[in-house]
């Protein structure tokens, strides 16, 4: 492989706190070094980034994909190419249907290898029904990240405490979708003003929080560690600050939309806005937000969750909740930058080693010796997100119409350019 030297770029790692002008020389698909005065080794290609960002490559640490079992939605080539056009080369895998079998834990990981851009790291199924936990350990020796039921949450009080102290034991964390399944079923939008005026069936914000109370006191129970994913209310997040600051093992992350939409999103029965949790009132995203500054929330996660055109193309409440976000995590992410309420490190780090920290792994970070998956942007850069547009196969974007700044330049894995 021809060494590599990207020169000239503004230089993130949120790892270590670097921000600063320099280049960065990739030999045998590694940081070799990175600087000022590198010099130019014999045969190197050169990459002038013109004073563009080089990060770490995004760690995204939730994304629904369609294969194995949706296929017609979105297969883990075209997934792999939206990720590539984002900027992401580690992906957290949340697949149509539940892993309990360590062979398609595995089969996941090849199929994410077979890519050559993508590294996939699969969630498994936390249980096996209401009452019955997964085989955590085959399950953790076949390379499952973490256990999770997806958007299903687990509701059995029983089964929770079992599934976090067994995965205590392995070390690793139980993500869970916090809504109360007896409050949300048959709803399609945040119970509130808005769902009555549109004659839609409501979920009350507070299923969220009674489900985060209940799950904190299991982690207490028994010492597990909890993640709660998609967090979307300021109910919730306050409960999820107070654990923190008593030392329990909980953490949580949050996806674009719940800090850049609102309930009004879904506008004219819009169904690309419905999404699982629904979007809230304003006063929950600006909660969001806040917690993104003050590092109540550990990540920002795509919830990439792909749609056929046909499962939106049916009347609000039927319609099946899920919008893409691959290809717009770090744009959208960005946009909180030019708000004002984050730094532009602090916000590559929700993105990058933040999330690799989290979740134990040797990624998000511009280290000397460490895989060289990167990404380089500019952030100033306006586009528009337009449905139909993006990267991949899955179009069903919430941001559909949305003008964003920050354009990914090019995305590398293992020193190899994937895309730009």
């Amino acid at each position: 492989m021809t060494d590599l030297l990207i020169t000239d770029a503004r230089l993130l790692d949120p790892a270590t706190g670097l921000d600063a002008r320099g280049d960065l020389l990739v030999r045998d698909g590694r940081i070799l070094d990175h600087g000022t005065n590198l010099g130019r080794p014999e045969g190197v290609t050169v990459l002038a980034a013109l004073g563009a960002c080089l990060a770490p490559g995004l760690v995204d640490m939730r994304a629904s994909l369609g294969e194995p079992g949706a296929e017609h939605c979105e297969t883990i080539s075209s997934a792999a190419q939206a990720a590539a056009a984002g900027g992401i080369t580690t992906l957290c895998a949340l697949p149509e249907h539940p892993l309990h079998d360590p062979a398609l834990i595995e089969f996941m990981i090849r199929r994410g290898e077979a890519t050559r851009s993508l590294t996939i790291l699969p969630y498994a199924a936390a249980t096996r029904g209401p009452r019955e936990i997964a085989e955590y350990g085959l399950l953790r020796e076949a390379g499952a990240v973490a256990f999770s039921d997806g958007t299903q949450t687990i509701a059995e009080a029983r089964t929770m405490r079992l599934a976090l102290s067994y995965a205590r034991a392995f070390g690793c964390f139980v993500a869970q979708h916090p809504e109360d399944p007896s409050l949300a079923a048959g709803g399609a939008a945040t119970e509130g003003e808005r769902a009555s005026r549109m004659g839609l069936p409501g979920i009350p914000a507070a299923a969220e929080a009674i489900q985060v109370a209940r799950d904190i006191a299991l982690a207490r129970l028994t010492g597990g560690h909890v993640h709660f994913s998609n967090i979307s209310t300021a109910a919730a997040l306050g409960l999820i600050r107070a654990a923190k600051d008593a030392g329990l093992a909980v953490t949580a992350d949050t996806a674009p939309p719940y800090f850049d939409l609102n309930e009004t999103a879904i506008g004219d029965y819009r169904t690309y806005a419905k999404l699982t949790p629904p979007l809230r009132e304003d006063s929950d995203r600006l909660a969001v937000v806040a917690a993104l500054a003050d590092g109540t929330l550990d990540a920002i996660a795509s919830d990439h969750t792909p749609r056929d055109p046909d499962d939106k193309r049916l009347p609000f409440a039927q319609a099946q909740a899920g919008g893409t976000g691959l290809a717009t995590l770090l744009a959208v992410t960005l946009a909180r930058v030019h708000a004002g309420d984050l730094s532009l490190l602090a916000a590559v780090g929700l993105l990058t080693a933040r999330p690799a920290a989290l979740l134990g792994i040797a990624a998000g970070g511009l280290a000397r010796g460490a895989a060289a998956d990167l990404v380089l942007f500019d952030p100033e850069s306006a586009w528009q997100i337009t449905s139909g547009k993006l990267s991949g196969k899955a179009q069903n974007t919430p941001f559909d119409g949305r003008p964003v700044e920050g354009r990914v330049i090019a995305t590398f894995k293992s020193g190899r350019r994937v895309f730009g």
